[in-house]
Parts: C-alpha cells; structure tokens; sequence
C-alpha cells in the first residue's frame, strides 16, 4: 500500500534518456551502471588502490586531462566501441590492476564516462555494478533521504543494454527488501526480469550483446570478474567530477548486505 511518506525509484534504460536538466531539479540520488564494463572497471581500480577516477567524455579530453598531470602519477586508459586506443591502457579490471596503485585513472569510455558525465548535476551520484550493487543499496538505505533514487543504465549505442537492465534489477532487489518503495514501470520490470532470470550470471552476461564480443575476443576472465556478485565493500561516488571511494561498508559472511535469489550470487 503507498503511502505519502514512500521513496520513488525509477530506472532510466539508456544514456540518450537522461535529462540533464531534470537531474538538477530536486534530491535526486541517482545511481550509474555499466556492468561491461565502466562501472566495474572504476569499482575495482579503487578496490586496487586508485587514488580517484576523472571520467572523461571522449579521447581529446582524456588527453587533456592526463597531459596536465606528472605521468608517474597517474594512468590514461580508454576505448572506443570496446576498441583499443593508441597510448591508451585498455579499461578493464586486469589490464589496470596491475598499474593502477596510488594513481590516478583518467578514464575515456563509449558509454560509461558519458553517462556519468550526464549524471553530475544530481544531488548525489553513486557508482554501482554487480560487485557492489549490495552495499551501494545499503549506503543508500542508511544515508540518502531523496526522495527519488534514479538508476541509470548506460547502454549500448542507444539501445537498451541487458547486462545493465540485470543490474538495475539485481540493484534494486537489494534495495527494496528493508524499505517501502514506489517502483515506476521500468524498475518493476527489471526487478521482475532479474528475479526471473534463470542460470548463472556469468551466462547471462555471456548472451548479452557486448558479452557475446567479450567472448569472441577472449575477455572471458574480464566477463568472470564482472559477475562477481557482492565481492566487494567499495561504494564511489562522483564528487565535482572526480570519483571517490564514498565510504567502505562491511561484506562480512552473514551480513545483511546479501539480499534476493540466492542462485543469482552464486
């Protein structure tokens, strides 16, 4: 039953359909998703000991924005259609591992960095993937007081992206078991597809149409590492432009944290 005081959420199903006007307007917290792979490239450099995430909108302003920077302190990655860029390390989780420690990552992606871009003018914008899609919810339970929760899906070429619209169910699943909450439309079909979703989630991103290229050019240890359910604590947040770890929650075995169809965390 609705009541007067319920919280919205709603999930935007690609990047074209963010507002950025809109995004101003009222407490918005918005949260971002890009499972292959911007959100969880970001989510696991800071895991890995990156200092901040500047996304960038393209390839010149990566440039830019690594050009003023001492280039022992900082790592320029990126890529265009999941292509790799000349003088660019490519952006996944274990191509940027192993230098990303201390620096600072300047990030160019087809989608991801562009979306978050759109998102800045909210009130609050929350970095999630399925690695830490649990304790983005529970921040966002314990701190944010918005009246409307926006889970944007970054994707792909102006289609809807299914591996994004698993997220935001999955997301959601999380978040909506503790609280009351009024789900528009789109939010109630991808938590009903996520909690319909049969088979593992390694397969499920395997059939999406990006995971289906991951696997044509062997990324299939960067498609494992993305369907990592509820690894890791880490919750960024984009902050004047720059991503930051907001604040670490503890992922102990047996925390609450772990909500919705056991078979999907497995």
């Amino acid at each position: 039953m609705k009541t007067t005081n319920m919280r919205k959420a709603h999930v935007v199903l690609k990047k074209e359909d963010i507002s950025q006007e809109k995004m101003r307007v009222g407490d918005k917290t918005v949260v971002v998703l890009d499972v292959l792979l911007a959100t969880t490239t970001i989510t696991s450099a800071l895991a890995d000991g990156a200092t901040e995430v500047i996304p960038v909108m393209d390839v010149t302003e990566g440039m830019n924005v690594a050009s003023g920077m001492d280039p022992d302190t900082c790592v320029l990655a990126g890529e265009i259609h999941a292509r790799p860029i000349d003088g660019f390390v490519y952006p996944s989780p274990s191509h940027i591992r192993s230098v990303i420690k201390n620096k600072k990552l300047v990030l160019s992606t087809t989608n991801g960095t562009v979306a978050l871009r759109k998102s800045e003018g909210a009130l609050r914008v929350y970095i999630g993937c399925l690695l830490n899609n649990p304790a983005v919810a529970k921040t966002i339970r314990d701190e944010s007081l918005a009246e409307t929760i926006l889970i944007v899906c970054f994707g792909n070429s102006g289609d809807l992206s299914l591996e994004d619209f698993y997220g935001a169910g999955h997301f959601l699943d999380c978040l909506v078991q503790k609280d009351e909450w009024e789900l528009t439309d789109s939010a109630k079909a991808a938590l009903q597809f996520y909690r319909g979703a049969q088979g593992s989630v390694y397969e499920l991103l395997s059939e999406s149409r990006v995971g289906q290229l991951f696997c044509e050019n062997g990324f299939l240890e960067e498609l494992k590492f993305a369907a990592g359910v509820g690894t890791t604590s880490i919750v960024p947040v984009l902050k004047n432009g720059i991503v930051v770890i907001h604040q670490p929650v503890s992922m102990n075995k047996g925390s609450d944290l772990f909500y919705g169809k056991s078979e999907h965390s497995q």
